[in-house]
């Protein structure tokens, strides 16, 4: 059975496959899930063009997210990532354009 790419995409996330890389959008909406839990904060209040350091994130919590997202995609990140690209929506772009 033929499903789109977004279902199967969806799908091999949830899986834990890695199968197909995450898009943009998959990978915004996981960051936005985990700096809320991280925070104690409501996923709602969490806007994807603030940068990281707006919200109080410490170096240790920003290490901890990246090897959080490390494990997630299943591939290897800096841990520097997140000073990299300062906010949800940049990282999520950068890491949902990589191959």
């Amino acid at each position: 059975m033929n499903q789109p790419v977004n279902q199967r995409q969806d799908r091999a996330i949830a899986d834990g496959s890695t199968a197909l890389p995450p898009t943009a959008a998959t990978v915004e909406t996981w960051l936005v899930e985990q700096l809320a839990t991280c925070l104690s904060l409501d996923p709602n209040d969490i806007d994807p063009d603030v940068p990281f350091d707006s919200y109080g994130l410490d170096s240790a919590e920003a290490v901890g997210l990246s090897g959080e997202l490390e494990d997630w995609l299943q591939r290897r990140v800096s841990p520097t990532l997140l000073y990299d690209y300062p906010t949800i929506a940049a990282l999520a772009e950068h890491l949902g354009s990589e191959s």
